[in-house]
Parts: structure tokens; sequence; C-alpha cells
């Protein structure tokens, strides 16, 4: 038997390449092999990219410059599983910075990551997609966008997934959502608040967090208030305020209930969990602001509802909202001012505040926030309708300056509600005169020129209840605010109508004043509005009357006539043919 000889090894094909390890320092190599067509390099290559952009903002800048973004878009739909995974962590990165937005808006990719939250997509790669939709999403066009192309479902479904930072990225993209009223409209359509409510039991309060600030939106809805509700959404609510380890979720969910206060039924179920008196108890002890802010608020709109105002009254809540109103929290003054406007309709409640209240709301109106001396405004305006009493403590409480100086403010509600109180004092002669002394007429003639006509009839009815003597009519004329009051009367608002031809024939009081009415057209205007069937009303025909009683010669020219009441003070007028007269003319 021979030797064996041993068989050389036949040499490899001479068209084929040779295995090349490639190993670069330079990013910009590394972008080139995106471009590659080979699955091993492009996984290669996008985990590299991907530790590179993790290490900060400025290599984002630098991937952004070489172009690396268009190339990656490709390979979010690659049909490796590992080059689709590794380019959908990068852009779950990239995505945080402004410009790359940009771009990636540009480039279109919305879609595409969209896809990425599949079912049959592993983990990893939901987490990074919702990670870079939670990103683009705080600007308005990748809402639009995220949006119109299907995303707020998946996201929905996502909300379910066994992964926390799934969970967490789906939910603050869905948060940055529902800031548009379209996508909150979607949200009910696909029931989105009981997997929103599920996440209030989670372990991390980042997420419990964003589910709060979530349904702090959506519940502005009245749609979603309900479905809150019809999923114990309130009993959940309420667990987590009586919870002192989650106070730092206590802001929000104030928030919460505040909205949810605003439906009757939700409102009733609060109440009988005892809500209403946890909200006294957090707006009375707490030392946060923004607390106490939502409690005042949730406080402000259980108010309206009678039997709320009665338990309230119970509670002692004014001496809380007096307090409030101390606070150096802008948001928590205006939210006591509301509430105190809201537990106006109890009488109890409004003559507690005659002596602690409306002091500080005088002080409010000197704020330099507008919302502020809004808010306090409204407060007064409610405390001293119908309660002379309220109207003289303000005055006494050095509040007609304040309010005259509030009728130049920049907000409508804060003038309207201004007027309405110095209209309220001026029902007491004392008091008018006080308002008279503080040049009244020139405050009014800004609100007089308003486009606002809510702040025209306020201002009318003002001119009204201030005019009541020769000498103020006198001011209101020099200081050119007929002119005004007479346009008033042209308006197509039936409240402005009335109340400015109230305000007219309370000027007309005199003939001089009458004459100038009349000059500016107001009889015309009022002999107009009378022959309307919808347009008259009892002040506009008094009106008239008045303005001829006051002008007779152009009562006896207009009508033929003068009644045995008009007087005649200087002057000759022919009274016309007497009956003895008409006899003897014809027999």
């Amino acid at each position: 038997m021979g030797k064996k000889v041993k068989k050389e090894a036949e040499p490899p094909p001479k068209d084929v390449f040779d295995p090349l390890t490639v190993e670069s320092k330079k990013v910009a190599t590394v972008v080139l092999m995106l471009n590659s067509p080979e699955e091993e390099i492009l996984a290669k290559a996008c985990e590299a990219i991907y530790r590179f952009a993790l290490k900060g903002e400025e290599n984002k800048a630098n991937l952004l410059e070489l172009g690396a973004e268009e190339p990656l878009t490709k390979l979010l739909t690659h049909e490796d599983k590992i080059v689709r995974r590794n380019a959908t962590m990068i852009f779950g990165i990239l995505a945080s910075n402004n410009d790359v937005k940009k771009l990636l808006r540009e480039l279109d990719v919305v879609n595409s990551v969209i896809a990425r939250l599949a079912p049959e997509e592993e983990v990893v790669i939901h987490e990074f997609a919702s990670l870079c939709l939670a990103n683009m999403s705080v600007e308005y066009t990748s809402k639009v966008q995220i949006f119109e192309q299907g995303g707020l479902e998946p996201l929905i479904r996502l909300l379910s997934s066994p992964d926390p930072d799934v969970k967490k990225n789906s939910i603050e993209c869905i948060y940055n959502l529902v800031q548009d009223f379209r996508c909150r409209a979607t949200l009910q359509e696909l029931n989105a608040i009981p997997p929103i409510l599920d996440l209030l039991k989670s372990e991390y309060p980042i997420i419990q967090l964003l589910a709060l600030k979530t349904l702090g939106v959506i519940t502005n809805d009245k749609a979603s208030r309900a479905m809150l509700r019809e999923n114990q959404g309130v009993d959940q609510l309420i667990k987590i305020l009586e919870t002192k380890e989650l106070n730092d979720l206590h802001i929000e969910a104030l928030s919460v209930v505040a909205n949810c206060i605003e439906d009757m039924d939700t409102m009733v179920l609060i109440q009988q969990t005892g809500g209403l008196k946890k909200l006294l108890s957090f707006a009375e002890n707490s030392t946060i602001p923004e607390i106490q802010k939502n409690a005042a608020r949730a406080i402000a709109k259980a108010a309206y509802d009678p039997e709320n105002r009665k338990l309230f009254h119970e509670l002692e809540v004014e001496k809380c909202l007096v307090s409030l109103l101390g606070s150096e929290n802008d948001g928590t003054k205006i939210a006591a001012s509301q509430a105190i406007s809201a537990m106006c309709e109890n009488s109890g409640s409004k003559e507690f505040f005659n002596n602690q209240g409306i002091p500080q709301l005088i002080q409010l109106l000197k704020s330099d926030s507008e919302e502020v001396r809004e808010a306090a405004a409204l407060a007064l305006a409610n405390l001293t309708t119908c309660n002379p009493a309220n109207a003289k403590a303000a005055a006494e409480g050095d509040g007609i300056d304040a309010l005259i100086n509030t009728l130049s403010s920049k907000r409508d509600g804060a003038i309207a509600n201004a007027a309405t109180v110095l209209t309220n004092m001026a029902m007491q002669e004392p008091l008018r005169l006080g308002i008279q002394s503080h040049d009244v007429m020139h405050a009014l003639l800004s609100p007089l020129h308003s486009a606002n006509t809510i702040v025209q009839s306020k201002a009318a009815l003002t001119v009204a209840a201030t005019a009541c003597d020769a000498e103020a009519r006198t001011e209101l004329r020099n200081a050119g605010g007929l002119e005004p009051l007479v346009e008033l009367l042209r308006s197509k608002n039936e409240e402005v109508r009335r109340n400015a031809s109230w305000a007219v024939m309370v000027c007309a009081g005199d003939e001089p004043m009458a004459v100038e009415l009349c000059r500016l057209g107001a009889l015309e205007i009022l002999e107009e509005i009378n022959v309307s069937v919808s347009r008259k009303n009892k002040f506009s025909e008094a009106a008239y009357n008045k303005l001829l009683n006051n002008y007779l010669s152009l009562k006896y020219s207009q009508t033929g006539y003068l009644s045995s009441s008009n007087i005649i003070s200087d002057g000759f007028y022919d009274y016309g043919r007497t009956e003895t007269w008409e006899s003897e003319l014809h027999p």
C-alpha cells in the first residue's frame, strides 16, 4: 500500500473578494458606509454612529453636516432586522436636535418611524421609534404630520407595552399631540382614556405625571370627562390626592379634578367621595402655590352649584379664600378671586366678604397683572350687585380711584367689571358724588369708544348712573362723551342700544344738553329705532320724549303742539290755533 499524498487545497476563485475587516476612526468614513449593500457593514456603521450621537449635541450637528440623515432614512425600512433596529435607535437620539427635526420633516421620515411601532417589531425598536416621535412632536408641523399619518392609534396601543420606556415615550408624544383639538377628538374615538388611566398605577413617577398632564388637557372636553368618570378615573384621582407619598403628583391631579368639576355628574361623584373637603384642605394647608391655585380653581368651579356653595359656606371656605388673596402667586390670586365671585351667590358669603375680602380685592386692582385686576374686578362686581352695604364698603376702602384707573385696563373684562362696580356704587348719592369728584366722565371716554359690546353696554350704564346732575352732564359734554354715546344708539346689540338710550334719557335732563344731543343726531336715531318693532325699547321711547320735552321749539316744530306740562322759560313760541278760533273760522 503506497504512502498517502496530502491533497493540496484548491485556490480561491479569482473573482471573489477576500473578507476585510474595516476599522475607521473618522465619522465621515462611517457615514459613507451607510450606502453599502452589505447588511453586516450597515449594521456596524449604524451601531458606531449611534454611540457617536449619544456623546452630545455637537456630534449630532456633525452628523447633520455630513449628510448622515438621508441614507439613514432608507435604512429605517431595511429588510434586515438588525439594520432596521440600529437605524431607528439613531433617529431616536438625533431627533432631540432642532436642526435635525427640521431636516426629518423635510425628508418626510414620520411615516417610516410610525411603521416601526407595528406589533411585530421588537421592543427596542418600539422604544426608539416612540422616542423619535416624542422628540419631533414638540413642534406644531410635526404634530400635524404624526396625526395625519395615523400615529395616534399605535401610540395608544403602546401605552400597554411591558416596557416602561416605551410607555413613557408614547404618553409623552400623546401629551404633545393632544394640544391640538383634532387629536383630542380622535383620542376619544380610539377609547384612549382606559390605558391612560392605567398609567396612573405605574411605579414610575414620570409616567404617572405625563398621564396626569395628558388628562389635564383632554378633560377640557366634555366627552373625555364622561369617559373618565365611566372608567372610575375619579376614584383614582382622589386616591392620589389622599396619598402623601404622591405629593409630587398633586398639582396635576388637582388640575384634572378642577376640569372634571365642570361636569355635573362628575362633580356629584367627587362630592360623594369627600373630594370637596379634600380640595378645601389643600387650599388651606398647602404651602405650594400651584397646589393652592389648582385647589382654588376647583373650588371656584364647584361653587357654581348651589349645594356646593352651601357646603363650602358651612366649611367656612370664605376665610380660606381671603387668605389666598394674599398669596404671592398671581395664579392663586386669580383663582381665589374667581372662587369669591362664584360664592357671591350665597347671601351669607356675600355678607362675610363685607369686612374681609373687599379691602384685599381693591388692593388687587392695583396689581401689575392685568389678569389679576380683571379677576378682582369681577369679584367686586358680583359682591356689590344688589348689595348697598358692599358697595359702600368698596368706596370706603379707597376703591373709587382704583376702579376708575381700571377703566383704562388693556383687558375688556376688567373694564366692564370696573364699570359695573361704579354703577352699583352710584346708586347711593354720597358715593355718586365721590365718583364724580374723581373725573369719571373723562375715564369713561375710552370704554364708550370700545369695540367690545359688553364694555360699551356697561360704560353706557355707568353714564346713566353718574350723569344725574347738570354739572356731571356738562363735564361729560366737555369731555367729548356725548358723540360716542349717541353713536352707540346705532348699535346692532340690543343691550347696548337699551343702555345707550337710558344714558341719553338721563343726559337730556336740561335744555342745553337736549339741544346738543339733537344736534348730534340722537333724535333722528331714536325716531328710527322707535318705528322698528324689534329694535325699540322702553328707554328709547323715554329718551325720545325727554329730548323733545327739554327742547320745546323742536318739539313744536316736530309735533305741532306742546303739552300743558311744557313750560316755556324764555322766548316766544306760537301755540297755534285754539278750539274757539277753529269754531269761529269754521262755523
